[in-house]
């Protein structure tokens, strides 16, 4: 559990009060605290486009006694980093390829057994009628967490129609592609540490114009619950310089398969279309295709509701 007193935290904490010009401190400290951390406050307002003082009086109003004091705690941040890396190496030093193979699924496993342990049941049921009762739903995930993004999405298409894997190539083209997002959709922001704020900033557009948010973190203590009302937790502690992301993409795939038992004779339409198009244009040859046995799935009894 981070301490209170940690950078993100009270940025989480403050940021719904926050004006414009803070808030594009604080999206710039998230995502660049390494070159923030080395920065003076001249540097980092004419990087912003903020005045100095501006900069001055966002690290007060954090709490600390002045910039300096904040600065030092971004520094902290790039040093646990850097410990991070020392830390592997003094962990997996000396070991054989095997043991380092069998030691990192080992602690794969754990963060899956956890996540299972203290996921919330009634989020997991509510994030699954929120999709499927959505008219638009909305997915996004930058950088480590763009390939969760893509996988849900894509089975989320199979599922259901008018889906929307967000494109992340600019601030502005995510913006973009919400422009009409609405009361009756649902938007999904994915983001683990270290957090991104353009999923934070997507996240708080969809509340505002009154969509339904869930959110795909680690914990009550990210900043992507601010703007939430359906968190599902996975964990996912730094083993390395990479994140482990097993926990939330088994989480994700559980909720995958959560919404075909809700909803059996859709994917079973949803699929056999589809595989009438790939035989219809020759996608692929007959002989390359495994196809999936709906009848296994679902045709069990806890599948009819």
């Amino acid at each position: 559990m981070e301490e209170k007193t940690d950078i993100i935290t009270r940025i989480q904490e403050k940021y719904g009060s926050m004006s414009r010009g803070q808030k594009t401190i604080a999206a710039y400290l998230l995502e660049h605290d390494d070159q923030a951390a080395f920065m003076t406050a001249a540097k980092l307002g004419r990087t912003l486009s903020v005045s100095e003082s501006t900069v001055v009086r966002f690290a007060v109003m954090l709490g600390y006694k002045g910039y300096p004091q904040m600065q030092e705690a971004l520094a902290g941040r790039v040093r646990k980093r850097l410990n991070t890396v020392e830390s592997m190496d003094a962990r997996y030093a000396g070991m054989a390829q095997s043991e380092i193979l069998t030691n990192v699924l080992a602690g794969d496993i754990e963060k899956i057994r956890y996540t299972a342990e203290h996921l919330d049941p009634a989020a997991f049921e509510m994030a699954v009628n929120l999709i499927l009762g959505a008219e638009n739903v909305y997915v996004l995930g930058v950088r480590s967490c763009r390939p969760l993004a893509e996988f849900l999405s894509f089975y989320l298409g199979m599922i259901r129609g008018n889906v929307v894997l967000i494109g992340t190539t600019s601030a502005t083209e995510i913006f973009e592609q919400m422009l009409r997002i609405g009361e009756r959709d649902c938007f999904i922001g994915i983001s683990f540490p270290r957090y991104s704020m353009r999923t934070l900033k997507a996240m708080e557009f969809a509340n505002d114009r009154n969509a339904r948010v869930i959110a795909v973190t680690d914990s009550v203590h990210s900043p992507m619950n601010l703007y939430s009302s359906c968190n599902l937790f996975a964990r996912s502690d730094m083993v390395s310089i990479v994140d482990s992301l097993v926990a939330p993409l088994s989480l994700i795939n559980a909720l995958v398969i959560a919404l075909c038992l809700k909803q059996p004779e859709r994917v079973k339409r949803s699929l056999k279309a589809l595989e009438e198009a790939w035989n219809s244009y020759q996608v692929y040859l007959n002989d390359e295709i495994n196809f999936i046995n709906e009848e296994t799935m679902f045709e069990k009894p806890f599948a009819k509701e």
